[in-house]
């Protein structure tokens, strides 16, 4: 399956007009394989993940998600949706304090009904597919940046995702730190044949991409092919 935006466009409020955050911008992620999504701030990056998320509605265009059309889609069912086929990983981890890695992961497998035992054994699953078996009785406060980022990625991986949508995940993350999350992504991308976009501002690990989109004034402006391989 795949990820496809067809001729998307995006407009917001501003004052008396319009402000264009996405203009007629088409994108198809095939599975395995993971785009950048690069550009300045304010070029329409996130709009573009939010829209990929299906969190925001287009003024025009279609978003394709593994094969589902959502335009006709109400919100119950893109909520079902959402949890069903697409996995986030925001900027800041967010964990909760209370709860072990483990557990991070398995409360989101009770949300869509997985057994506690099946929850269980899927969790532990991913954390060892992110390397940190070792941590999975460990809390927030007793990880490192780069780990709690892990636990992050795994979360989202949690309900066998169809799509993988990456915000700036190394933005807390030191060099060496963020190259691993990044490597860790493409990884996990081949390995589960998501169809992963990556919003990142660290152009020096490009290389682990597919391909490069370049957003510019709400367009996609430059799309290279094949980076990583």
């Amino acid at each position: 399956m795949s990820l496809h935006l067809t001729d998307i466009t995006l407009t917001y409020p501003d004052g008396a007009g319009r402000l264009v955050a996405l203009d007629h911008v088409t994108l198809t992620v095939p599975s395995g394989t993971v785009t950048a999504v690069v550009g300045p701030s304010g070029s329409g990056k996130s709009s573009l993940l939010a829209v990929a998320a299906t969190l925001i509605r287009p003024d025009q265009g279609t978003v394709t998600v593994a094969g589902t059309p959502t335009a006709d889609l109400d919100r119950d069912a893109l909520t079902r949706l959402r949890r069903t086929l697409i996995g986030i990983v925001f900027q800041q981890p967010n964990l909760l304090g209370s709860l072990t890695s483990v557990e991070q992961l398995q409360v989101m497998a009770y949300i869509d009904g997985t057994t506690p035992a099946a929850a269980r054994d899927r969790a532990r699953e991913l954390l060892v597919a992110v390397g940190l078996e070792k941590e999975a009785d460990r809390r927030p406060h007793q990880l490192s940046g780069g780990q709690r980022q892990r636990v992050n990625i795994a979360r989202a991986l949690m309900n066998n995702p169809e799509v993988l949508l990456v915000d700036e995940p190394t933005s807390a993350l030191d060099h060496e730190r963020g190259a691993a999350v990044l490597d860790l992504i493409a990884t996990l991308t081949r390995e589960r044949g998501t169809a992963t976009v990556l919003v990142t501002h660290d152009h020096d690990h490009l290389e682990t991409a597919d391909a490069v989109v370049e957003m510019r004034d709400g367009r996609a402006s430059a799309v290279l092919a094949s980076v990583g391989g």
